[in-house]
């Protein structure tokens, strides 16, 4: 199953360069690595990245994380994804940029 992470442009050039990253700030204050499925990354993004522009949407294979990645409980008691550990580069399907619309942010299309 693909998930997702939603990264600001120099998060995602920073994770590019480093070939691994423990994550954004609300990552690293959490202790794991925030990730969503695509029936919650619309929410997330509206949520989180409102009035931001410049993000790239990183899809993930979740059978490929082995246990460091859990499912538990989060916004409206929905299971996301969360892996505890660093995520490295080689890890990663595809990356898109997430433009801002006028209604939100435009995902590529099959996402949401």
């Amino acid at each position: 199953m693909l998930i997702f992470k939603i990264f600001r442009r120099p998060e995602w050039e920073a994770f590019r360069d480093a070939g691994e990253t423990a994550g954004a700030p609300v990552d690293l204050a959490d202790g794991f690595i925030h990730f969503s499925t695509a029936a919650q990354v619309d929410e997330t993004a509206a949520k989180h990245f409102a009035a931001q522009s410049d993000l790239v949407l990183v899809a993930f294979d979740s059978d490929a994380m082995g246990d460091a990645l859990r499912w538990e409980p989060s916004r409206n008691d929905q299971l996301f994804p969360h892996l505890y550990r660093k995520l490295r580069l080689e890890e990663v399907v595809w990356d898109k940029s997430l433009p801002l619309g006028e209604a939100g942010h435009i995902f590529p299309e099959g996402v949401v």
